[in-house]
């Protein structure tokens, strides 16, 4: 054994261990090649030591990081490829070892940091830095040599290993910042493309009663307010929300999506406002809520008047103040969160039963939009229609049309359901069709009998093209059919919500074949 060099081995290995820790504690190329320089410098007495890049913009190879140099030194070295020892290297690919820099006239000495050369020995070492056998980059160090002839060889031998490592590094770095890049541009494309999904000119209706809720939507996007949706199941309250978060000044943060109806009491709490730690039996770690990821953008709470009195209580607190704890913290949290919530419930007839807060209604309900059923907008179907059956037949690679007499059908029918009712109609209408055309006579059963309360009154004027009288007739038969179901089937009722008397409704009922119960009764 070797007994002489084992002081120097052990300084290699100690300098080679701690720039691997240095490499592998941060990803800027900057900072962990200081580090190392640092290293060299203080390990294995290599002083002055420079990274040196390839600046594409201007085609010079400038020093990305130094140790032992001044800002006025590091500024001033700069080299073309091929001038000096380091453009030498860097052209060339190759390791450049200059013994005695003063006796060197490729050494331009272009950072003026070494003094008088002629006073001291210093060798000067340049390795390239690659990645994939391409120069990138070069490192150089100084060694002073005081006494006797000097071997470069293991400093060479562990610059080598240095370089490699630094060029890894480099590749590392690239490789991430492309992703970056990649991910960053793919957001603004995502965002872009969401915005122009989520216009307002996007959604589908053109009726009057329709116009009010975009003029609605207009005016309350652009402010904080707090946003209270009403309307029936599937009359398109997700897509209002939406539409007020992307056409928004905080279209750029979160949208994130609560359905209140879908937890169970237990997990509400949770799911809003996160959790601690060992907060409850199965909690193995910190979790945010919705709130907090929500922050600088808009929470959308659905179904808002199935929340559980006790979440009531601290959902109000952060309407408020804006901040609230996690299930099981102590640490007070504050937010920036817009909040639109969104119910089909009567939330008044709630809050007289005792299952709604008063106050939480007042906090809610500072801008409502009431959206209206299908059954309101009766002459926006024909355009839901088209948009669904085009829709539907670009997803299942179809061409499929419907026939005047079921679309009739399909504008005259109530659609319980509303929007989405009418969506899944036109999609099942789509995959089970055998032919192009969609007429009540190529319909499988299971949506013949779909529309059959309606076909068995409007059949005779099937095959007949619309005129003002018959138009008319239908549009008062289903305003009857309305106002009795709204009154419980009592014709008096009905009268007075009609204007007209209790004889008219019954001489209406028999002209247009309607029950004196409704089927279910």
């Amino acid at each position: 054994m070797d007994t002489q060099n084992t002081p120097r081995k052990i300084a290699e290995l100690t300098a080679l261990y701690e720039i691997s820790r240095a490499l592998a504690s941060s990803l800027d190329v900057k900072e962990t090649s200081r580090r190392i320089l640092e290293i060299l410098s203080s390990v294995l007495e290599m002083r002055r030591g420079t990274l040196t890049l390839l600046d594409p913009e201007t085609g010079e190879l400038v020093i990305e990081t130094a140790y032992g140099l001044t800002p006025e030194e590091i500024a001033r070295g700069r080299f073309k490829i091929g001038e000096g020892v380091t453009g030498r290297v860097f052209e060339k690919g190759e390791p450049m070892i200059v013994p005695d820099v003063g006796r060197e006239p490729l050494f331009l000495n272009r950072t003026r940091s070494r003094g008088d050369l002629a006073k001291e020995r210093i060798a000067f070492l340049c390795m390239p830095v690659k990645i994939h056998g391409e120069t990138i980059g070069v490192l150089s160090v100084d060694r002073l040599f005081k006494n006797g002839s000097p071997d470069f060889d293991d400093d060479v031998r562990v610059l080598t290993v240095v370089t490699s490592l630094i060029g890894q590094a480099v590749k590392l770095q690239q490789t991430v910042s492309r992703e970056k890049r990649e991910l960053v541009a793919q957001n603004v494309q995502l965002q872009s493309e969401l915005k122009n999904r989520y216009r307002i000119g996007n959604i589908v209706g053109q009726s009057k009663i329709m116009d009010e809720v975009f003029r609605a939507v207009l005016q309350v996007c652009k402010s904080k307010a707090t946003v209270l949706l009403r309307g029936e199941s599937g009359t398109g309250k997700e897509l209002i929300a939406r539409a007020i978060h992307y056409n928004s000044p905080r279209a750029e943060r979160p949208f994130i999506k609560v359905n209140c109806a879908a937890l169970p009491e237990t997990l509400l709490e949770s799911e809003l406002f996160g959790h601690e730690r060992g907060a409850f039996t199965g909690a193995t770690q910190l979790r945010k809520g919705r709130f907090e990821l929500a922050d600088g953008g808009t929470l959308f709470l659905d179904e808002i008047g199935d929340i559980p009195l006790a979440t009531q209580v601290k959902l109000l607190r952060v309407l408020q103040e804006q901040r609230f704890e996690r299930v099981g913290g102590s640490q007070v949290l504050s937010v920036d969160v817009r909040l639109v919530a969104a119910t089909h419930r009567n939330l008044e007839a709630a809050i007289e039963e005792g299952t709604f807060r008063e106050d939480l209604y007042y906090r809610l309900n500072v801008v409502p939009v009431f959206l209206p059923s299908l059954r309101e907008r009766k002459e926006d179907i024909p355009l839901l229609i088209e948009y669904f059956l085009s829709r539907c037949n670009k997803e299942h690679r179809k061409q499929v049309r419907i026939a005047p007499d079921v679309l009739n059908v399909m504008v005259r029918y109530h659609w319980p359901g509303n929007v989405r009712e009418l969506e899944n109609c036109i999609e099942r209408m789509v995959v089970l069709a055998e032919s192009d055309l969609i007429a009540f006579q190529s319909m499988p059963s299971s949506i013949v009998t779909y529309f059959q309360d309606v076909r068995e009154v409007t059949a005779p004027a099937m095959d007949e093209k619309p005129t003002l009288r018959t138009t008319v007739e239908h549009l008062e038969r289903d305003r009857m059919i309305e106002a009795l179901k709204k009154c419980g089937w009592v014709q008096s009722r009905a009268a007075k919500m009609l204007g007209i008397t209790p004889r008219q409704v019954g001489y209406k009922m028999k002209k247009y074949k309607i029950a004196l119960r409704p089927p279910d009764l």
